[in-house]
């Protein structure tokens, strides 16, 4: 009997991928994307590719650790691509790929909610505090 990998046991079984189940891989995937870091480096490639140096200006107060790690961690789940391009000094330049730019319309959704609600979410966190 040949073997099979988990992707084909999970379709032979009928089940697929169920985030509310402790041991199922989407919850790193889903703990990635909802990481602030993420998604803003996400929209900001939303605009094409950028060098290192544009994405830490565009991403104020981002360190450079925590800058390398997400666009890192972006390149090995497949949502960047990084492209270093021989010069003095060398050009590295990081933009979205077709799997990044399929995330690109919730990650808009989930920011430009989060501009557009942020009035109402002070006012909610002031009622609880003088509440509580």
């Amino acid at each position: 009997m040949p073997t099979r990998d988990a992707a084909q046991r999970r379709a032979e079984a009928g089940s697929a991928y169920d985030a509310y189940l402790a041991e199922c891989p989407t919850r790193q995937l889903l703990d990635r994307i909802a990481d602030k870091w993420v998604s803003l480096a996400v929209n900001a490639l939303a605009d094409g590719p950028q060098r290192y140096t544009q994405l830490q200006r565009r991403l104020a107060s981002v360190s450079q650790k925590m800058l390398t790690q997400t666009l890192r961690r972006l390149e090995r789940d497949g949502l960047v691509s990084r492209t270093v391009r021989p010069a003095v000094p060398v050009h590295v330049e990081y933009e979205l790929t077709p799997l990044g730019h399929s995330l690109l319309p919730v990650m808009r959704a989930i920011k430009t909610w989060a501009e557009a609600h942020m009035d109402e979410v002070h006012t909610a966190r002031g009622a609880y505090d003088t509440s509580a």
